[in-house]
């Protein structure tokens, strides 16, 4: 057992204390206030010898936080990638709560429990190694991931170019898979614009938006395969002003999922196709479609498995499984990552259950489990 291992050791109480002060401050994506405050716990919980921090400002979220450290010469940057916001607004669920051997609230497993798995496991180094031993450290905590990353993937991107592997802390999984493989995910908002008319007096003056709509959404849903793991969910329709009225607006939010980004193009270019054909079946309509892949995906790259055998070998040693996951349905920060080439593995925080519910939860056991496998691993590359 490491030096940093053993620093570990009944460091429990330490590792709650701070996540329960992070979880009782609710940090949904939108309470920029909450999400502030729990900006300023991180910054404290982060402070370290040889760990400098940047408050990145937000245009509408809480700010963003790059912990960067100096690290060996020459070495190139390792990654370690979370975000502080939730998914509840105040007053839904909240408050952090001792269950048995169970610690639920929310953000708990999603992912206030894995930003402190980091936090422990380079303060272990810190005091043992010293975090200069180790290659350049970039701790980005970003306020806005749960709706999408539109700052938090720019400001990846800038900081770990050229790096050499990426850790992203979600939530851990079942015998505590370790995620290579994602999928990657978009959205397309069509509105169609027609023109108006009385239905009964004037019916053949109209332009129906909602005909050529319909006709674009039996288009769209029809590019889903299975079999090639394309799926497109038109999620939410509107428009119209009354059933005696030709409707000269329509509107559509799709969800679209795809494993390549191959066929993230093509998925993309086919629905706006879609979209041109269906107004051109409706004369006098047009449709105008905004959006495409906003994450791409984080394809299972020779990379990806050899940056996860190597955390295994660390995390079996910490009776943790550390099997493969197969690959998972939602995305992450480590497509960003993985997107860019940089090797990246997902889901290393804290074992647990029910993200984004109300039966969100971890196993308390697994927090120092969870720190000293990264404490290995970090140490080790």
């Amino acid at each position: 057992m490491t030096d940093a291992a053993k620093w570990l050791e009944g460091r429990l109480a330490e590792m709650e204390g701070a996540l329960s002060a992070l979880v009782n401050v609710n940090s949904f994506t939108e309470n920029v206030a909450g999400g502030n405050r729990v900006a300023d716990l991180l910054a404290e919980v982060f402070t370290l010898e040889g760990l400098s921090v940047e408050r990145v400002k937000s245009e509408k979220y809480a700010d963003h936080l790059v912990f960067r450290s100096g690290g060996k010469a020459g070495a190139k940057p390792v990654g370690l990638i979370g975000h502080l916001d939730t998914v509840f607004p105040p007053g839904v669920f909240e408050g952090y709560r001792v269950d048995g051997d169970l610690r639920r609230g929310p953000g708990v497993l999603d992912m206030k429990g894995g930003l402190v798995v980091v936090a422990w496991a380079l303060k272990a180094l810190a005091q043992t190694k010293g975090l200069a031993a180790l290659p350049p450290l970039r701790v980005i905590i970003v306020s806005d991931e749960e709706v999408g990353s539109f700052e938090g993937a720019p400001l990846i991107r800038t900081e770990l170019k050229g790096a050499q592997a990426a850790l992203v802390f979600e939530s851990g999984r079942a015998n505590d898979a370790i995620v290579t493989s994602r999928k990657g995910t978009g959205n397309l908002d069509v509105t169609a614009k027609g023109k108006a008319a009385h239905a009964g007096n004037n019916h053949a003056d109209g332009a129906n938006a909602a005909w050529a709509l319909a006709k674009f959404i039996d288009k769209a849903q029809g590019l889903t395969d299975y079999q090639r793991g394309v799926t497109v969910n038109v999620g939410k329709i509107g428009g119209g002003q009354g059933k005696n009225t030709v409707p000269d607006h329509a509107v559509a939010e799709l969800d679209l999922r795809f494993v390549t980004a191959v066929d993230a193009e093509w998925l993309v270019k086919s629905l706006f196709d879609a979209a041109a054909e269906s107004a051109a079946a409706v004369p006098g309509t047009h449709l105008h479609c905004v959006g495409g892949a906003n994450r791409l995906p984080m394809e299972r790259t020779e990379a990806n498995v050899k940056l996860f055998e190597a955390y295994a070998k660390h995390a079996v040693q910490f009776g943790l499984a550390a099997s493969e996951s197969p690959r998972v349905g939602g995305g992450s920060d480590a497509c960003t990552t993985s997107a860019m080439g940089v090797a990246s593995i997902d889901a290393l925080g804290p074992r647990g259950k029910g993200f984004h519910t109300k039966d969100e939860y971890i196993e308390a056991k697994t927090l120092i489990p969870r720190a000293q496998a990264l404490a290995g691993l970090l140490a080790s590359l």
